[in-house]
């Protein structure tokens, strides 16, 4: 037999751990009710165009679509010699611009070749027309 502090120890534990368990599931139901009452006010195209935009929004990311847009293909090391930022930074622009899609890249180890994504381009072209045609 458990002395009866020990006891009445385990019974609040138990008591205790039930009322925080009870609260994180009340707190979890709640914001699960919010998320799914939350409206969604964009539509996919308004999201993608945003991806794009924001890809396209440093001099440098301009001038990487612009260089890719004229060679068609071509490897970082080749566009390092003609910009007048680090390796490592450019390695960062280009991640972006793959991210949103409007690049590709084809590993050839060592090398990663880089071209235009063909069909991204046209949708973002497409994209920008029409949002400017408004």
């Amino acid at each position: 037999m458990l002395p009866p502090y020990i006891s009445d120890l385990n019974k609040f534990r138990l008591v205790y751990s039930d009322k925080i368990f009870n609260t994180f599931v009340s707190l979890f139901d709640e914001i699960q009710n919010r998320m799914e009452v939350k409206k969604k006010y964009y539509t996919e195209e308004q999201e993608q165009i945003v991806r794009y935009a924001k890809a396209m929004s440093h001099p440098v990311r301009v001038f990487i679509l612009d260089f890719l847009a004229q060679k068609k293909c071509c490897y970082s090391g080749d566009m390092i010699d003609d910009l007048p930022i680090a390796r490592s930074t450019l390695s960062e622009h280009l991640k972006e611009l793959k991210k949103s899609g409007l690049i590709q890249g084809e590993i050839n180890p060592p090398f990663i070749k880089y071209c235009i994504n063909q069909e991204n381009w046209q949708k973002a072209k497409e994209l920008f027309d029409f949002y400017f045609q408004k």
